[in-house]
């Protein structure tokens, strides 16, 4: 009887092993870093939303084919040297960055060999991001809404939709170099 219970035994905790050694050999999901310096993940920032949707687009499920590893800043932009720093530890595929300038700047400042994909308002030339607009070069390519030269066709708007207005206040973070 003794025996049988031995080979019972060895029999279950081989069994047991099975499933650790099927997921050793599966290949390991992907992982992106979100760096981001204002909006987190949880508020369902407009930009979230887009990302989340381009995953969904390119075949993306987070949790099920996708990691995202988010890292928010909430505004002070000296804490993401240190996150996006955390990120390049952590060896993840590829870091998006966005929500400031200084979430890019981090990130491109973090490494040099990780692929950093940026959304910026600012020309990313003139921050040093990318050599050019047409060919970026190195680690980091991304999107730009050259926010800035927009700046004046915002205030015509405004004057068109309001012409009695006599002045208009801004509310913004001066910690930011966009502002």
């Amino acid at each position: 009887m003794s025996l049988r219970r031995r080979e019972f035994v060895g029999a279950l905790g081989g069994a047991a092993v099975w499933p650790l050694t099927a997921r050793a050999q599966q290949r390991a999901m992907p992982v992106i870093g979100y760096l981001t310096g204002t909006v987190p993940r949880q508020s369902g920032g407009r930009e979230d939303v887009a990302f989340r949707q381009g995953l969904r687009e390119a075949g993306f499920a987070e949790g099920q084919n996708v990691i995202v590893e988010y890292r928010s800043a909430l505004g002070r932009y000296e804490r993401l040297p240190e996150m996006a720093t955390d990120l390049v530890r952590r060896q993840v595929a590829v870091i998006f960055a966005t929500g400031s300038v200084p979430a890019p700047l981090a990130a491109k400042a973090a490494t040099t060999t990780i692929p950093i994909v940026f959304r910026v308002g600012s020309d990313p030339v003139e921050l040093g991001l990318v050599t050019s607009l047409s060919r970026p070069g190195g680690n980091v390519t991304g999107v730009t809404g050259l926010g800035r030269e927009l700046f004046a066709k915002r205030f015509e708007l405004l004057r068109e939709l309001l012409p009695n207005a006599t002045a208009f206040g801004l509310l913004v973070n001066p910690n930011n170099p966009n502002t």
